[in-house]
């Protein structure tokens, strides 16, 4: 159903311009438990949504818009692996590959979950076997790094884990190369000792050009320095489900593994290509991380709509984008190995909801996926926050903060969960222009000097923000907020009718570079528009020049 044509969507509208002239303040002085009020919690986290610009009436229209757009149908039509992305006639079922105990998820009549766990225990025991020093290079030395080449979802999900969980790190040091610029590869490899190196090549077709020139260039690196076509068998494995492109490269098929075309890659750490997070912290804690995302899949499934973390967070998205005209979101972790967060939550979001039709093929009259962005938010105090106090946009604020994990101390932990928590609450409150003079005259400042400083000093605050509190930053604790993230991004897709799950956007960007490359190599294509022709003429006689 399109969604404006809902009674709630009308009542939302109207009622939206009920809040306008709202501030947070006054909602927080009529209501002395707003705060314990419009909090919920779940598998270890937090979410306290009290700094939103909503009322009692709000969250009764943003269920009611729920429940008309059948959003509980949705749900159960992608647990249960129907084919909801529908542009490639795909079951979407990245929750299956972190099912626990003796769970069945059928796809066309086949039960997966085996499938699923026979894959994981090759990964596993392949993990275990290089964590171990029982894996052997060429020359018989242990494997010490680990580079995964791979890009999008191949990369950014598994960096981020590994990065997030930086202190759970026992195993082979792990390197990821995306970029095809090379001196991405040539910094990683800097350093390393061709004879103790393992490249994990990750690409379900394995024809992306990107990560497919950044392997062939690894194994050049390679094959100089050992002397030998044989050393890729025991230096290179696969990600992959194109054994006959796999082996023609000169990875032993029996070390490539493989995943399901109902995984998308943005989804896709929770499979194979979760092997470098595997090979850090060890088979062990990556199941405590599938595990924690299990949690969450159980939670959101179950729990009431009122109660459900990702249906909250979601709603809370609608109502900024489509009712108050919020179309952009700040993510602000403040731990600092979750820094890579952002940026996977970036492909999760915009590459999921970044879409301009319905389901049907009907353009849509409404705002979709917002633009996310954001940096660990202990240093964006000093940066881009300042947009976020003052700016005249409004930006609604996601802080994320993990209350502990291993290597914390304090005075750190303090100031960490101070600034945190100052940050939001001065988004919030703002500062009046009676307060900023009464500080001034308190300080002794003359009083024209405060007349002429007053407007840059008054903040309006009435700035919406979320808080994510989780009670540490384990594999469990990571896998919960990772899965919240997924199904928030799902139920925003579900309610605008728009499919998730697909990205043809990405496809068009990658068909013409294939074209635009050929041309690069000096062969004829047809002419493209006139900027690009303009540009490639330039690059030619650029080129001439270095000569």
């Amino acid at each position: 159903m399109n969604p404006t044509l809902t009674n709630a969507w009308s009542r939302l509208a109207e009622h939206a311009n009920s809040l306008t002239h709202t501030h947070l303040r006054h909602l927080f002085a009529i209501d002395s438990k707003r705060a314990q009020h419009f909090c919920a919690e779940a598998c270890g986290i937090l979410l306290d949504y009290s700094k939103n610009r909503i009322n009692d009436d709000s969250l009764r229209h943003l269920f009611d818009l729920a429940d008309a757009c059948d959003l509980r149908t949705h749900i159960l039509a992608m647990f249960e692996g129907e084919a909801i992305n529908t542009t490639e006639n795909r079951a979407v079922l990245h929750t299956a590959l972190r099912a626990q105990g003796e769970a069945h998820v059928q796809v066309g009549g086949h039960d997966v979950i085996p499938d699923i766990r026979a894959v994981r225990a090759r990964t596993h025991t392949f993990a275990k076997a290089v964590r171990e020093g029982r894996w052997l290079g060429h020359t018989g030395q242990v494997i010490r790094d680990v580079v995964n080449i791979g890009i999008g979802g191949s990369d950014l999900g598994p960096l981020m884990v590994c990065e997030a969980l930086r202190p759970y790190a026992d195993g082979p040091r792990v390197h990821f190369v995306s970029n095809v610029d090379n001196l991405h590869l040539l910094q990683t490899l800097k350093g390393l000792d061709p004879a103790s190196t393992l490249f994990i090549v990750a690409s379900k077709t394995f024809t992306t050009v990107e990560t497919l020139t950044n392997a062939r260039s690894a194994r050049h690196w390679l094959v100089e320095a050992l002397g030998s076509e044989a050393a890729v068998a025991k230096h290179f494995v696969a990600i992959s489900t194109n054994r006959e492109k796999v082996t023609e490269f000169g990875i032993d098929a029996d070390n490539m593994f493989g995943f399901w075309d109902w995984v998308g890659g943005r989804y896709s750490l929770w499979s194979a290509i979760g092997l470098p997070i595997e090979i850090a912290i060890g088979p062990e804690r990556f199941d405590e991380l599938l595990a924690g995302a299990a949690a969450m899949d159980l939670h959101f499934r179950t729990a009431p709509l009122k109660e459900n973390l990702p249906v909250i967070l979601a709603l809370l998205g609608i109502w900024n984008i489509n009712f108050l005209g919020f179309t952009s979101q700040v993510i602000a972790p403040y731990n600092q190995t979750l820094y890579r967060l952002p940026a996977y939550l970036q492909q999760l979001d915009m590459e999921s909801n970044g879409k301009h039709v319905r389901v049907e093929g009907e353009t849509v009259s409404y705002g979709t996926g917002p633009v996310i962005w954001g940096e660990p938010g202990i240093n964006g105090q000093h940066a881009y926050f300042q947009l976020l106090h003052q700016g005249s946009r409004i930006i609604p604020v996601d802080f994320i903060l993990a209350l502990s994990q291993p290597g914390q101390t304090d005075p750190h932990r303090r100031t960490l969960i101070a600034s945190c928590l100052a940050q939001s609450s001065a988004l919030m409150s703002g500062r009046t222009a009676a307060e900023v003079r009464a500080e001034m005259q308190a300080r002794g400042v003359a009083a024209a000097q405060i007349e002429t400083l007053l407007p840059h000093r008054v903040f309006d605050g009435n700035r919406p923000s979320n808080t994510l509190l989780l009670k540490d930053l384990s594999p469990r604790s990571l896998g919960a907020l990772i899965a919240l993230y997924e199904h928030k991004v799902f139920v925003q897709g579900s309610i605008w009718g728009i499919n998730s799950f697909d990205q043809w956007g990405v496809e068009l960007g990658k068909q013409l570079a294939v074209g635009l490359e050929k041309r690069l190599e000096g062969a004829e294509t047809p002419a493209y528009d006139g900027s690009t022709e303009m540009l490639l003429a330039y690059v030619a006689r650029q080129k001439t020049k270095t000569r």
